[in-house]
């Protein structure tokens, strides 16, 4: 038998920032190593979608629709990817047909050939619209079925099993949705090389002979080598790719250790220059020396098995702890993992299932098991993000139910649906392209098939973005930023009253501080400054329960209110959190959106 050909997506500037830097990466620094990685020969490339569209515009000051067209021009004649998450596009909030639809066509005309769809609920449901979109848009359809291992100790009941994951892939068969590629994609990298092995050979069986099979997985657990080999062996015709430094660790296996792991094998091989390759490496290596590598997503986490955290949501995660101020309750948030998992329905973890578990775990940590909910997760478990594999805990619905029921803002969402999510989402009068036209034509700003997208995807955080890029968070991380620095003239941590203050000066009248870039002014001497607005005496003060940003103000100051008043929604973790009024009076708001607070910030008073 000949020698075959292993095919590879190449996954370093998508997937591979986002499991190592949280998808913070400027362009203009990471577009000059596709030109290198495409004049080495590299064809298919990972270009965008997944927490990468949401990150140009949530911490990089970019459009992510101009990221698109640089990395065609830069890779002009490869297939360019990208990563989409079913009825959720490229958010954590599931999307009408009409937004859903218009994804599609947006990510045509910016260049992409090829999206990869999956669903974390593995709901087929989730991937019919979206599949057909896609495939309407003149796109390549790569249909995903997601893998996980289940944690240790855990019945599986029937699921995430050889032939759990055939029947899913028969079942995306007979609904008919039209694609081009299959996919068994293992975000958190937790199965097992005896599971990835016997579900390709059952997917083989099922394909035939011409249906491309790629594989996907993250070495986070230790065993993505032996995963791809056995992926290999069972019937894949392809795999995930990265390169080093965005690669191990949290992220793909590397491009150079998969060629030496097959050098001499005598049925799998690839066909590039390897020294081609090292050369594109090693600029690529010499381009992100500027960024700040985080160690947990330089590392195998063996004990990752107990609580599968995706190498995409972990660092992600980690980032915002850090933005935070809350890395502390790391290692506490994994070890909630396992419950939320355990608990919740047996959902895939990869977004956005794996942010609702992280969320969870958060809260858990925060507020004690299951006394609180990330909303997301108890949506998840009430049904509105679809199907479940299995029927989440009947006491965690309960309690899910009962949270949801005792905020007017939740309540809609407080007992279990069996609807589609597309059938809610097409009825709910917060979603759709009239929605985000009003948003855009609220904040005078021009309405185009662009804006209307990034309206709807990135909310407020995107029409922010779309009024001044420049006023848009920077939230980089670079390796310079984390030398300690006080007493040098570089960043240093001021503490008044209580709270920390992350201040770095970075000259020509411009500072951030607490990740905010201000513009300030200083002169020699001491002058007397005005007195801050005091707040109403004895008032009673409204406090942030956790750390995070203010996404937006809704309580005008001066109005009354009543118990129950939304006053702010926070964002936490990708959470959007309400902070509602503790009573009936006049409010004064104390923030502003964008702010930054820490747990106990008084946020309001109620006078």
């Amino acid at each position: 038998m000949a020698k075959k050909n292993v095919k590879f997506m190449l996954t370093a500037f998508r997937d591979g920032f986002q499991s190592v830097v949280g998808a913070r990466v400027l362009s203009k620094d990471f577009l000059p190593c596709v030109e290198e990685a495409y004049a080495a020969g590299v064809r298919w490339f990972e270009a965008g979608g997944g927490a990468r569209f949401q990150s140009c515009y949530f911490y990089c000051q970019e459009d992510a629709f101009d990221v698109m067209d640089k990395f065609r021009k830069a890779a002009p004649e490869a297939d360019l990817q990208t990563l989409s998450r079913g009825v959720n596009v490229v958010g954590l909030e599931s999307q009408s047909s009409d937004m859903i639809k218009l994804h599609a066509q947006m990510f045509k005309k910016h260049g992409m050939s090829s999206i990869r769809n999956f669903d974390a609920l593995n709901d087929v449901n989730n991937l019919k619209w979206s599949g057909q979109c896609i495939h309407d848009a003149g796109l390549k359809h790569e249909v995903v079925v997601t893998m996980m291992g289940l944690p240790p100790g855990i019945d599986n009941q029937g699921t995430h099993t050889p032939e759990f994951y055939r029947d899913r892939l028969k079942m995306i068969m007979d609904a008919g949705i039209p694609f081009d590629r299959v996919c068994f994609k293992d975000a958190s990298g937790t199965s097992t090389p005896a599971t990835v092995y016997n579900t390709m050979k059952l997917a083989r069986k099922l394909l035939g002979d011409k249906v491309h099979i790629q594989f996907h997985s993250h070495e986070t657990a230790g065993n993505g080598v032996a995963c791809y080999l056995a992926a290999l062996r069972g019937g894949a015709d392809g795999l995930d790719l990265s390169m080093a430094p965005m690669s191990g660790g949290t992220c793909q296996p590397d491009i150079i250790t998969m060629w030496h792991c097959l050098d001499g094998d005598p049925d799998f091989g690839f066909d590039f220059d390897i020294n081609k390759i090292k050369k594109a490496e090693d600029a690529f290596k010499n381009a992100m020396k500027k960024y700040f590598l985080p160690p947990e997503a330089m590392n195998v986490n063996p004990q990752i098995v107990w609580s599968p955290m995706p190498g995409g949501a972990l660092t992600a995660n980690t980032q915002m702890l850090r933005d935070n101020g809350m890395m502390d309750k790391y290692d506490d948030m994994i070890a909630e993992m396992y419950d939320c998992v355990r608990l919740g329905g047996f959902g895939t973890s990869v977004t956005p299932v794996s942010q609702f578990y992280a969320q969870q775990a958060i809260q858990n940590v925060m507020f004690g098991k299951f006394k609180k909910f990330a909303p997301g997760y108890a949506k998840m478990v009430l049904g509105y993000f679809g199907k479940t594999p299995v029927a989440p805990d009947p006491e965690i619905i309960k309690k899910a139910a009962a949270f949801m029921a005792s905020s007017e803002l939740t309540k809609p969402y407080s007992t279990v649906t069996t609807k589609t999510v597309l059938e809610m989402n097409d009825a709910d009068p917060k979603k759709g392209g009239a929605v985000a036209k009003k948003m855009l034509e609220d904040a005078g700003l021009p309405v185009t098939d662009e804006n209307v997208f990034i309206a709807a995807s990135c909310k407020e955080k995107g029409i922010l973005f779309l009024k001044d890029p420049s006023k848009a968070p920077m939230g980089c991380r670079f390796a310079e930023d984390a030398k300690p620095a006080a007493g040098k003239g570089g960043a240093v941590t001021v503490t008044i009253g209580g709270k920390a203050y992350g201040v770095e000066i970075k000259g020509d009248g411009k500072a951030v501080v607490n990740g905010k870039l201000v513009d300030f002014t200083a002169e020699a001497g001491l002058k007397a400054a005005p007195a801050a607005a005091a707040a109403p005496a004895g008032g009673q003060e409204v406090k942030a329960p956790v750390p995070g940003t203010v996404l937006r103000v809704t309580a005008a100051n001066g109005a009354k209110v009543a118990k129950g008043d939304e006053l702010l929604v926070m964002d936490v973790m990708k959470m959007e959190t309400p902070v509602t009024a503790p009573c009936d009076g006049t409010v004064t708001v104390m923030v502003a959106a964008t702010d930054k607070v820490a747990t106990g910030d008084v946020l309001a008073v109620i006078g």
